[in-house]
């Protein structure tokens, strides 16, 4: 008797499918971990880059059985996804000891690094203990655009051969860079490259101020007007921006904060053990290290949620929220007040509005109206 064939399932629907079930029931789905804020390399936008040889900073750090024991406690909860990003996440001298613990647990894995740090043994391990996804920030096609943002010699050559060795052994591999003033004009030639290599590329055009609340990386942004420019140059990003604007575009809920996903299925724990709903919020945060895991997930995260505003949430009113990459978060280290709109933003929400063709927009309250001035 013939076997019936197992079904093949698209990867994204496969996905959608999943969170659009767990959502309700508060299951942990999605997990980030940064291992460390430490980096070999020291660029310019960075939001939490610490020296690779910061020593008080990599003692505070999660051990390696600590960092074993919360991917126990997280995936007894249900957690399936986790991106390891950092700082640096090479750098810690027992990464692959913990990669390949949370491999042998079940984990689909994600790894954000700059590939500067790839060696032709760590890809060999990658490729005998593949990850689902590897996704290497390339700052410029050059190496003078490269080096100005990671202000570390020799990093592009680096980066380059990491790139080179994972495409050897044949791992999941993506290209990503942040858009700034630095390298703005080699962005469609960072896109060619990564094409003709047959790697999936993206871009981010928003800078925001270090987890400290240092705004020193925002003199590295683009004019909104860039930002918009690039929206509509990219076929791809135009038509999923087009597409959402289908889908969501309109005004948030404006008797709770956080409109956002952050924590309905998903968490971010930072390298000292703080689980946060998300890692740009900072505060609150429930200690690992002094208690489990299900205990800041439920007990947490849905006061978090319930949050309400302390005065009008204005954002939140906005027919172009969601056009917005306004957030609790990032209101907090751009205003420090986590209901005050980001005007950087605002503005390139506005201006997007009117490329895409959106005309009926109710009007906003005063500062708002001061944002797009």
């Amino acid at each position: 008797m013939e076997c019936s064939s197992i079904p093949e399932v698209d990867y994204r629907k496969f996905s959608d499918d999943i969170h659009s079930k767990v959502v309700a029931k508060r299951i942990p789905l999605d997990g980030t971990i940064e291992i460390t804020y430490r980096c070999n390399l020291n660029c310019v936008h960075c939001y939490c880059n610490l020296a690779a040889s910061n020593k008080v900073a990599a003692r505070k750090e999660l051990n390696y059985e600590e960092i074993c024991d919360i991917i126990d406690q997280v995936v007894e909860q249900g957690c399936l996804w986790l991106l390891f990003t950092g700082g640096e996440p090479l750098i810690r001298k027992d990464f692959i000891d913990i990669y390949t613990y949370a491999k042998k647990k079940g984990l689909i894995i994600i790894l954000f690094t700059n590939g500067t740090l790839i060696t032709p043994e760590i890809a060999n391990y990658l490729k005998e203990w593949p990850p689902f996804s590897v996704e290497i920030s390339l700052y410029g096609i050059t190496k003078e655009t490269y080096e100005s943002v990671t202000r570390t010699r020799g990093s592009f050559d680096r980066c380059i051969e990491g790139i080179h060795l994972l495409l050897e052994k044949k791992i999941p591999l993506k290209l990503k860079t942040t858009v700034m003033t630095i390298n703005l004009h080699e962005i469609w030639d960072i896109k060619r490259y990564a094409h003709n290599l047959g790697l999936d590329f993206r871009f981010d055009p928003i800078i925001n101020p270090r987890l400290d609340g240092d705004k020193q990386p925002c003199q590295y942004r683009i004019a909104p007007q860039e930002v918009v420019k690039l929206d509509l140059k990219d076929k791809d990003r135009l038509r999923e921006w087009k597409e959402f604007c289908e889908k969501f575009l309109g005004p948030g809920n404006p008797e709770i904060i956080y409109n956002c996903g952050a924590g309905l299925a998903s968490f971010h724990i930072d390298p000292y053990g703080k689980l946060q709903i998300c890692g740009m919020v900072k505060n609150p945060n429930f200690n690992l290290k002094q208690g489990k895991f299900r205990g800041g997930w439920y007990n947490l995260f849905p006061e978090i949620r319930a949050q309400k505003p302390k005065s009008e949430y204005n954002c939140a009113r906005c027919d172009l929220f969601s056009l917005c990459d306004q957030c609790p978060g990032w209101a907090q280290l751009e205003n420090n007040n986590i209901e005050m709109p980001v005007k950087y933003l605002c503005q390139i929400a506005h201006l997007r509005a009117e490329a895409f063709g959106i005309k009926e927009v109710r009007k906003n309250p005063k500062e708002i109206k001061e944002a797009i001035s």
